[in-house]
C-alpha cells in the first residue's frame, strides 16, 4: 500500500526536486487533460502506484504534487496523461536504455529517474575562457574511441574520452565540443518515403546514430557510460577537462515546436548541474534572444547558425565578454572553393580569414559532421552514400570538394603527396583565420569515411574515428600541433578585434595588408589565386608576420614589402614540405631574394621579419 503523505505541490519548478523530505513533481499538461504520476520501484516496469494530480494541484496548464518522505532513490517514474503513458521532459536520467541500440517496444519500459547524489567538483568552475583563446575540437561521444585502433579500455563513452584528454590537451585544444549527449532513441521509425533501409536497421526502425530529433534533453546518455551511472560519469569528464583548460560546449539540436521555457531551463540545468562552458544549438525555433539575454545565462557560451544582433545590443554596445559565436558552412565554403582553385574566390577567402566582429566571435573550419570529413573533400568529386540504403540520394551534393584525377583512395604516390599538401594547407587557412578555429574530430589524423557525406545511421567503422598509426598520418597530426603551437605564441592571429586595415596609430603601415605582384597592392581579379597578407608587428608587438597563398597549379611571384631597419624575410613554414613544415626556432632560413618570393603551386608559406644576426 502507497501510504505517503500527497498533497498540492510547487509549480515554479518544473521536473523533480526536493526540499528536505518533501519530492516535488511538476509537469506541463495542455488544455487540462487528466493526468497521474506512475511510480515504478527501481528497476521494474511494473506500476506500484498511480497518483492522480486532483484540481487542487492545478496551476494553469503547471499540474504539481509534492510526496513527503518518498525515498526516491528507490523509485522511477513516468506520468500518464490523457491516458497516454509519457516520460517527463524534464527527467534528470532515463533508465530503460542503459545499452546501446536498445529496442523499446513500449513506452512504459522507460522511466524516469530522479538523481540528489552530490557530486565533489573540488572547487570546479566553468572556465569563461575568450574566444580569441580557443581553437575548438568537434566529435562524437561514441565514434571517437569506439573503434579498436583508439586503444581506450572504455569504447564509445565518456570514459572514454576522457581516456583521450591527454591527447586532446598535447595537441594544443582549448574547447571540446560533443553531438547530442542527452537521451535520443536510437532508432527511429521508417517513414513511407524511405522505403530502401540502411545497414543499421531493427524492427523496421533505422539507427540514428548522430542522435538529432526527439529527447530527453536534460538526461545525459545512459548507453554513454562505462560505469552504469551517466550523471556521474559525465561531470568527471567535464571536471577533468577543466583541470586541463579545456572547455567544453554541447550541442542540442531542438526539434520545432519545443517550448521556449524547455529550452532556456535546459541550457540552464545544464550549465548549473554540469559545470559545462557553452551550448552550440540549431537556429531554427530557438529563442536566440532571449537565451542571449537571459540573466541567468550571462556566463555561458552560445554557438549557433547566426543571431538577431540587432535585438540583442545596441549597435555601438561592444560586449566584455563575448558569449556568442556564429557557427556555420560560409567559411567551410570559402575556403574548399579557394583550394581546389576556384575563379573569384579571393575576395571572400581574405574577408573569412580576417572577419572577427566584436559582438560576436565566428567559428571557421572546413570540415563537419554535416558533409565530408577534410581527407574525403581532397578526395572525392562527388558523394558515395550507398551504404545508407537510399541509392545514393541523401546527404548534399555540394562539397566543394577535389579528387585531383582520381575518386577515392589511391596508390598514386604524387597524387597522394598533392592530396597532403592540401590537407596541411586547408588546417593553416582554418587556423591563421580569427575566429574560433574549429577542428572536426579525426580530420588530424586523415579520418575518412570513404566518401559518405551523411553518416547519421552508420554506427560502423565508416562514421567511428580511426586512428591510424601511419607515417603520412603522424605527419598530419603533428604539423597540426605545430601550426597550433605557433597560433598561440603569435599575437597576430585570434586577436580580440579585428583588424582596420589602417594606419590608426600612425606608425607607416596599415596593421593588415594586402600584396600581390607589387607590394602593397592586392590583385583580385577573378582569375588570380595568390595573395600575400601582411600583419604588422609594430601594431602587435611582434615580429612582422607575411603569409603568402598560391592556390594556382603554378608558381607564382609575389612582392615582400620592406621591413623597417635591419630586418630580413625569413622562411617559418612551408606546406610544401611533407615533414617539418614548421621550422624549428632559430633555424628558419633567411630569403636570398628580399623583393620577390617565388611561390610554388598549391602552397601557403609563412614569412617572419627579423634581424639577421649573420650580417
Amino acid at each position: 500500500m502507497f501510504d505517503y503523505r500527497i498533497e498540492a505541490g510547487n509549480p515554479v519548478k518544473l521536473g523533480v526536486t526536493k526540499n528536505g523530505k518533501d519530492i516535488n513533481f511538476a509537469v506541463v499538461v495542455r488544455d487540462g487533460k487528466d493526468c497521474s504520476l506512475l511510480l515504478y520501484r527501481k528497476g521494474s516496469v511494473q506500476i506500484e502506484a498511480e497518483l492522480p494530480f486532483r484540481e487542487e494541484m492545478q496551476f494553469g496548464d503547471i499540474y504539481a504534487m509534492q510526496i513527503n518522505g518518498l525515498p526516491v532513490k528507490d523509485y522511477e517514474y513516468n506520468y500518464q496523461i490523457d491516458g497516454k503513458v509519457v516520460q517527463d521532459p524534464y527527467a534528470m536520467c532515463i533508465r530503460g536504455r542503459e545499452v546501446w541500440g536498445t529496442h523499446t517496444k513500449e513506452l512504459h519500459e522507460l522511466r524516469g529517474a530522479a538523481v540528489f547524489d552530490r557530486f565533489s567538483w573540488q572547487g570546479d568552475r566553468p572556465l569563461m575562457l575568450p574566444y580569441e583563446e580557443c581553437v575548438l575540437y568537434v566529435t562524437h561521444v561514441r565514434g571517437f574511441t569506439k573503434d579498436a585502433s583508439s586503444g581506450v579500455r572504455h569504447p564509445g563513452t565518456f570514459a572514454g574520452i576522457r581516456e583521450k584528454i591527454p591527447y586532446l590537451k598535447s595537441l594544443g585544444i582549448s574547447q571540446l565540443e560533443l553531438m547530442p549527449v542527452y537521451e535520443f532513441a536510437e532508432y527511429e521509425k521508417r517513414t513511407a518515403s524511405r522505403k530502401h533501409m540502411p545497414v543499421h536497421r531493427l524492427n523496421g526502425e533505422r539507427m540514428n546514430y548522430w542522435g538529432y530529433g526527439n529527447a530527453n534533453f536534460f538526461a545525459p546518455k545512459a548507453s554513454y557510460s562505462a560505469s552504469g551511472n551517466p550523471v556521474k560519469e559525465l561531470k568527471e569528464l567535464v571536471r577533468e577537462l577543466h583541470k586541463n583548460g579545456i572547455e567544453l560546449i554541447l550541442e542540442f539540436y531542438f526539434p520545432e515546436k519545443t517550448g521556449p521555457y524547455l529550452i532556456r531551463d535546459c541550457i540552464g540545468y545544464w550549465m548549473a548541474e554540469y559545470h559545462i562552458d557553452g551550448v552550440h544549438v540549431n537556429n531554427q525555433g530557438v529563442p536566440l534572444e532571449d537565451l542571449a539575454l537571459a540573466p541567468g545565462l550571462s556566463g555561458i557560451k552560445i554557438m549557433s547558425e547566426s543571431f538577431p544582433l540587432d535585438r540583442i545590443y545596441d549597435s555601438d554596445y561592444v560586449p566584455v565578454y563575448r558569449r556568442l559565436a556564429e557557427y556555420n558552412d560560409c567559411f567551410l565554403q570559402n575556403i574548399r572553393r579557394f583550394l581546389r582553385g576556384d575563379e573569384d574566390m579571393l575576395m571572400q577567402v581574405t574577408g573569412s580569414i580576417r572577419r572577427n566582429p566584436e559582438q560576436e566571435a565566428v567559428v571557421n573550419y572546413v570540415a563537419c559532421h554535416n558533409g565530408f570529413t577534410l581527407m574525403d573533400a581532397v578526395s572525392y568529386d562527388v558523394k558515395h552514400n550507398e551504404a545508407n540504403g537510399e541509392e545514393n540520394r541523401d546527404g548534399s551534393n555540394y562539397n566543394y570538394s577535389c579528387n585531383y584525377g582520381e575518386e577515392g583512395a589511391t596508390s598514386a604516390r604524387k597524387l597522394e603527396q598533392l592530396r597532403r599538401r592540401q590537407l596541411r594547407n586547408a588546417f593553416l587557412m582554418v587556423l591563421l583565420s580569427q575566429g574560433v578555429p574549429a577542428i572536426y574530430g579525426g580530420d588530424e589524423m586523415g579520418n575518412s569515411q570513404q566518401g559518405n557525406n551523411n553518416v547519421w545511421c552508420q554506427d560502423n567503422e565508416l562514421a567511428w574515428v580511426q586512428w591510424s598509426r601511419r607515417k603520412a598520418d603522424r605527419n598530419l597530426r603533428e604539423f597540426v600541433k605545430e601550426a597550433l603551437r605557433f597560433r598561440k605564441q603569435s599575437p597576430v592571429f585570434g586577436k580580440r578585434r579585428e583588424y582596420t586595415m589602417k594606419d590608426t596609430l600612425s606608425k607607416g603601415m596599415p596593421d593588415l595588408s594586402y600584396h600581390g605582384k607589387r607590394a602593397w597592392y592586392g590583385e583580385f581579379e577573378s582569375y588570380n589565386r595568390q595573395v600575400g597578407i601582411l600583419y604588422a608587428g609594430c601594431y602587435t608587438g611582434t615580429e612582422t608576420c607575411y603569409v603568402v597563398y598560391n592556390m594556382h597549379t603554378t608558381v607564382q611571384e609575389l612582392a615582400l614589402p620592406t621591413l623597417p631597419g635591419s630586418e630580413r624575410w625569413c622562411v617559418k613554414a612551408d606546406t610544401g614540405r611533407e615533414v617539418h613544415a614548421f621550422y624549428k626556432e632559430g633555424e628558419e632560413p633567411f630569403l636570398e631574394n628580399q623583393k620577390m618570393v617565388s611561390v610554388p603551386p598549391r602552397t601557403i608559406l609563412i614569412l617572419a621579419g627579423r634581424k639577421d644576426e649573420t650580417d
